[in-house]
């Protein structure tokens, strides 16, 4: 098989929600581009919440591959659908994908489980020229002559996070410089949260690229853009002592642009780190608060407590940075006051912004297992599973309290109050967020209803016969 040209495609959000209008591309679907245009081929990225596709490009590639997270995929079977329609192989990969490689090769031809970096470029390499063989290559999954399901070996988790690529950018169809730069630093999680599927796919062992390396794209990334950059680590903070010392060189190259990451509340316990964050120019932390509830706390596994919560709250602004506060609501200990309690706090303590995702059992998490086996799943309609839906039977509330006071939480933190104070100080930006968060909002309580009613004929069926 000649393969030329090849399409790299991300598959659109199903709904839109609170940051909907600040998309930007996952790290890995530029980086496996990138790689793969390394090796010769042409390649194209399309990420469909940034522009719609170029169709006449992508049904006249070789091969098109296709990056879906559990609430995409039922867009990205749909699309791979269309394509194997027209005679073009398949294939597919992310966090959906490598959990549960059976049903996506229902839609694909080849499963690329867990990190892709070395697969895919392997499974590129056989079928352009027939080797290797296909049954050594390691984290790919596919049909065999017989058409019987193959799952290869897992790949081992890659160590030198420095011989990858920077991701290539100009490759990103309708890609402006302006738009934010997600950047990568490490991959894997020390932590173990319930709800969070992220050391199955990328492993427990926190692995990082040196300072070197991570200098190295920032400057290339500040000398085409001044835009502000995304630091896409799980916990940007995991190893403090590295992270000082990145943020280090940072300030002394003068690559002192605005950046935004996601940290956990620890961050906050060394305010030499937080000084250093500041004097870098971090204007925003997004914190994994994840709940009010020492109760619910504990249920997550998240290792903090409240008292860790608010001292986070007060060093973080003490040092100019604003927050984005993440709760995860419908935990088995959560009741409709939980809920109400963390509009209360966040408002109480000043969070900037904030975003409330209902607790979602997302494949590859302990917390999928554990409520499937309880026969607690309302559905499967992937499309749902994005933080936004209901899909479980919490064990304190109905569902459909959980979807609706959930909505009506984030409408009396983005009230008008918050609009108008934001206003008298000329703080535009946070208006801006207030009134689409009221639309978004506002448009989310208008399409609950439909959702809901489906939902409500599924809990009146035993739910053992549900799923």
């Amino acid at each position: 098989m000649d393969i030329r040209k090849i399409s790299f495609i991300e598959a659109a959000s199903p709904h839109a929600h609170i940051f909907s209008k600040y998309s930007i591309p996952r790290v890995g679907t530029v980086l496996l581009s990138t790689i793969l245009k390394a090796l010769g081929h042409e390649v194209k990225a399309f990420i469909e919440d940034i522009a719609d596709p170029d169709w006449s490009y992508i049904e006249n590639s070789d091969i098109v591959c296709i990056s879906t997270i559990t609430c995409t995929s039922l867009r990205a079977y749909r699309i791979a659908d269309r394509v194997r329609q027209k005679g073009i192989p398949v294939i597919m990969g992310g966090p959906h994908p490598s959990f549960l490689p059976g049903e996506a090769l229902e839609h694909a031809d080849f499963v690329v489980r867990g990190e892709g970096d070395l697969t895919l470029p392997e499974l590129i390499e056989y079928l352009g020229k027939g080797n290797p063989h296909i049954a050594s290559i390691t984290g790919l999954s596919y049909r065999d002559r017989n058409g019987t399901v193959m799952h290869n070996p897992p790949r081992p988790f890659l160590e030198d996070l420095d011989a990858l690529p920077e991701p290539d950018f100009r490759l990103v169809h309708d890609w402006h410089p302006s738009r934010t730069y997600p950047i990568s630093t490490s991959r894997g999680c020390p932590f173990n949260c319930k709800f969070c599927s992220v050391i199955h796919m990328f492993g427990r062992k926190y692995r990082f690229k040196t300072v070197e390396a991570t200098l190295k794209e920032l400057r290339n990334v500040h000398s085409a853009s001044r835009a502000s950059k995304f630091f896409v680590d799980d916990n940007f903070a995991a190893h403090k002592n590295r992270t000082k010392e990145l943020l280090r060189a940072m300030i002394a190259e003068g690559i002192t642009s605005k950046w935004s990451a996601q940290v956990r509340v620890d961050v906050a316990k060394d305010r030499k780190l937080m000084r250093l964050m500041a004097d870098s120019g971090c204007d925003t932390l997004h914190i994994g608060f994840e709940s009010v509830s020492q109760k619910t706390l504990e249920a997550y596994n998240k290792g903090q407590d409240i008292d860790d919560v608010v001292h986070c709250i007060k060093v973080v602004k003490d040092h100019g940075i604003e927050i984005h506060g993440m709760f995860v609501l419908g935990a088995d200990t959560d009741t409709v006051e939980t809920i109400k309690e963390t509009t209360d706090f966040s408002i109480h303590h000043g969070i900037d912004t904030i975003q409330f995702l209902l607790l979602t059992p997302v494949p590859g998490s302990p917390l999928f297992y554990e409520i499937k086996e309880s026969r607690r799943l309302l559905h499967t309609d992937w499309s749902k599973y994005d933080g936004h839906h209901v899909v479980h039977a919490p064990l304190l509330m109905k569902p459909q309290t959980l979807h609706i006071e959930s909505l009506k939480a984030m409408g009396r933190f983005y009230s008008w109050k918050y609009i108008f104070r934001h206003l008298a100080h000329f703080d535009l930006f946070h208006a801006a967020v207030g009134l689409y968060g009221k639309r978004a909002i506002r448009k989310a309580l208008e399409e609950a209803k439909d959702y809901l009613n489906s939902i409500s004929m599924l809990i009146d069926v035993p739910l053992t016969e549900q799923v």
